[in-house]
């Protein structure tokens, strides 16, 4: 049995990564001196909030390619695209919440990790199926 504890331990840094983005999300309301429940009125708080939900939204079909390709082929090469994943995810926070049009880069580069995991895990699965079968 292959231990994960590569895909492991990104799986945590990714977890981290979000609850810094909602942290963050604390500060610049403080920062604006917006309060909750209220959503809007200061860019940067808007901006902040849109990188910490936006990253929430891609965080299940990230982990769970993550832990499937993991899975069906292999630990390390996983840890490494979720790696690019974190770090692009970091890239993009800083630069949406610096201005939304310098977040292409870091988007690409969770895209394209998330891409790799998400149809590796899937070829594999249908390869293991067609080969094997059920």
């Amino acid at each position: 049995m292959q231990p994960h504890s590569l895909v492991t331990i990104v799986t945590l840094l990714s977890l981290l990564a979000y609850l810094a983005m909602g942290f963050a999300v604390g500060g610049a309301r403080a920062k604006s001196g917006v309060h909750a429940p209220a959503m809007t009125g200061d860019p940067v708080l808007e901006r902040t909030l849109r990188v910490q939900g936006n990253t929430l939204e891609w965080l299940p079909v990230f982990l769970v390619s993550l832990w499937l390709f993991a899975i069906y082929w292999n630990d390390l090469v996983a840890a490494l695209a979720g790696l690019a994943w974190i770090v692009g995810r970091l890239i993009y926070w800083r630069g949406y919440v610096a201005d939304p049009k310098r977040r292409a880069v870091g988007f690409a580069i969770q895209f394209f990790a998330t891409a790799l995991l998400l149809f590796g895990a899937l070829g594999r699965a249908i390869y293991v199926l067609a080969t094997v079968g059920a």
